[in-house]
């Protein structure tokens, strides 16, 4: 049974047509490099002209070669020279009778008419490449069970059922007979080929997903639900991580396989619903997990894709992101990002995607209750500091870290940590540098964690309001700097929708709510809107603070209430449902008793 694999390639080879793969700005699999030497030795012609079959003896000594040994007549003298003219037509294009040249291009003739016409792909169409593709299964399942010792008796059909499963990827262009190809059946049978004892065979199946599934597609929303639905009713995420577990990437092929799972599951992903299920699914995560441990030098692609799937399912539900973290999931990536305090991977490389999609992984693991436990368990505060201090490509993605750990209504712990640390004069002395709009956001967001959570009179309190007031409260007045540059970009913003709120009526307004919020955002409003809150926490922590602000705001015949209108417009966007909103709201509510 050795060879059955080998068979089953050669067969495929053989009987089908290359497929052409146009271009896209999708991410592509990477093929390993052959050496075209290999190619051109491996086609040398024998004796006879037959290709030399591998691993047979060659048929000719390697000794010079004697033109007299080689049979057949002799070359026929220069032709123009001594032939004389074919006065009767006779012969016509090297010794082509006319009447036959004439047929020839009759025949080229149909054959390029034929090659011209193209069939028609609409619903008639669909439904014969259905029947024929529920033939080639059945076929191949009967032969399969006939002779399952004598493989050579179902290799054929085997192979003719590659070829059919590859003639899928066309549906790929009409996604308009999506919804009557589920209603067939054939994505049902599709995807139960993942369970194909022929690894090939499963692999060409998962490509075809793949390539239906691709967000290249122009499919309407109703035309991909029907697909994905019904690809999802055939368990495709079980049959995909059982896959994942059977496929050895040492092999090429295999590796390919693994490259297309991956693939599929970036693109279900894309519905945060369906992202869920995948993560939800009994070994999706730990697989992911485990391959993202796997040592490679250098990191290769499917290492870096495991990663970013990773990302996308942690990000797209908070079920997920529990049970990464109950898989002890936060210490692994700590573990992982450990390596990279001083060191820096490659610049465009697969290691420093990877490097970056353990970082998302982190970071939206901390905004949850759970893995803000985690990672004080693990000394991530501790990690991160460090890199803050020492690292290059690391500084920046640690600190987004150290931020969203330290925020919401769970953050009082880690804020604790950082300060016991000596973090307050890592991150104090980064404000007092030139940074980048998003390292300074993500700053004053550590600031806005630290006054809301360090509870009043403690040692930790105290000593970051030390931090504002040393130096003369020159953070004080660098908070007032960075105020005006983002109310100066903010301003004409908020005058260009002012204008455009004035054309509408209450209805159009509360449609345009949400696309003028993300420009008001894009403009600088939330670090706005943090800044007030930390100057507003001064106020009303200390007389000398208050009076510090009021004369740099008076500079420009400003005053508090400019304070006090940014934290009105948060109150007001505000709601009591959600817990968190609510919390926010009393807390901002209680400010403003102190900012007069």
């Amino acid at each position: 049974m050795a060879g059955i694999d080998d068979m089953f390639k050669c067969l495929m080879v053989l009987s089908q047509k290359p497929v052409v793969v146009q271009g896209s700005g999708k991410r592509k699999l990477e093929q390993p490099n052959h050496d075209p030497n290999a190619f051109y030795k491996a086609a040398k012609l024998d004796a006879n002209g037959d290709v030399k079959g591998k691993g047979k003896a060659a048929a000719v000594d390697d000794e010079p070669e004697d033109e007299s040994e080689f049979a057949g007549p002799e070359l026929p003298p220069d032709f123009e020279e001594d032939v004389p003219d074919d006065e009767e037509g006779r012969f016509f294009g090297g010794g082509m009778a006319k009447e036959t040249a004439q047929a020839m291009d009759y025949l080229d003739r149909q054959d390029q008419d034929r090659e011209a016409a193209v069939e028609k792909i609409d619903i008639a169409w669909v439904r014969r490449l259905a029947l024929n593709f529920e033939k080639r299964i059945s076929k191949n399942a009967e032969l399969r069970a006939k002779f399952e010792n004598d493989p050579q008796k179902f290799m054929v059909s085997e192979a003719d059922l590659d070829a059919d499963i590859k003639a899928l990827s066309v549906l790929s262009d009409h996604p308009e007979l999506y919804e009557e190809f589920a209603k067939l059946g054939c994505v049902s049978s599709l995807v139960s080929l993942l369970s194909h004892e022929n690894t090939d065979i499963a692999i060409d199946a998962i490509q075809t997903i793949s390539e239906l599934t691709d967000e290249d597609v122009q499919a309407e929303q109703n035309q991909w639900d029907s697909l994905v639905n019904a690809i999802l009713d055939a368990d495709v995420i079980e049959l995909l991580a059982q896959n994942l577990s059977r496929l050895d990437e040492s092999q090429d092929a295999d590796r390919s396989g693994v490259y297309y799972v991956l693939n599929v599951l970036e693109n279900l992903a894309s519905q945060s619903s369906v992202a869920e299920k995948i993560g939800q699914d009994a070994n999706v995560i730990p697989w992911l997990l485990s391959r993202i441990q796997q040592k490679e030098t250098p990191v290769g692609q499917n290492k870096q894709y495991s990663a970013e799937i990773l990302a996308i399912i942690l990000q797209s539900s908070p079920k997920n992101r529990i049970k990464f973290a109950s898989l002890n999931g936060v210490d692994i990536l700590l573990q992982l990002l450990s390596s990279y305090r001083k060191r820096d991977p490659e610049k465009d490389s697969d290691e420093e995607e990877y490097v970056e999609n353990l970082f998302d992984c982190l970071t939206c693991v901390v905004d949850d209750e759970e893995g803000k436990a985690k990672f004080l368990e693990a000394e991530g505060v501790e990690l991160a500091h460090i890199m803050l201090r020492e690292g290059k490509l690391s500084k920046q993605r640690a600190l987004r870290t150290l931020d969203h750990a330290l925020s919401g209504q769970t953050g009082a712990a880690a804020c604790d940590r950082l300060v016991e640390v000596a973090g307050l004069r890592t991150v104090f002395g980064m404000f007092m540098k030139k940074q980048e709009n998003e390292a300074i956001e993500h700053l004053l967001g550590i600031f806005a964690s630290l006054l809301r959570h360090l509870p009043g009179g403690s040692a930790p309190r105290i000593r970051t309001l030390a931090k504002f007031m040393e130096k003369d409260y020159e953070k004080i007045e660098k908070l007032i700097k960075l105020r005006r540059e983002y109310a100066s970009r903010l301003k004409p913003v908020e005058s260009g929708i002012e204008q455009e709120r004035q054309g509408l009526d209450e209805s159009d307004q509360e449609i345009m709510a949400g696309e003028w919020l993300s420009r008001r955002l894009d403009a600088g409003l939330f670090a706005l809107q943090t800044i007030d809150v930390i100057l507003a926490w001064l106020i009303a922590e200390d007389d000398g603070a208050k009076t510090k602000i009021s004369i740099l705001l008076s500079g420009r015949d400003e005053n508090i209430s400019l304070i006090r209108k940014t934290l009105e417009d948060q109150v007001k966007d505000l709601g009591d449902e959600d817990e968190g909103e609510k919390d926010l709201k009393d807390m901002l509510s209680t400010l403003l008793h102190f900012v007069q």
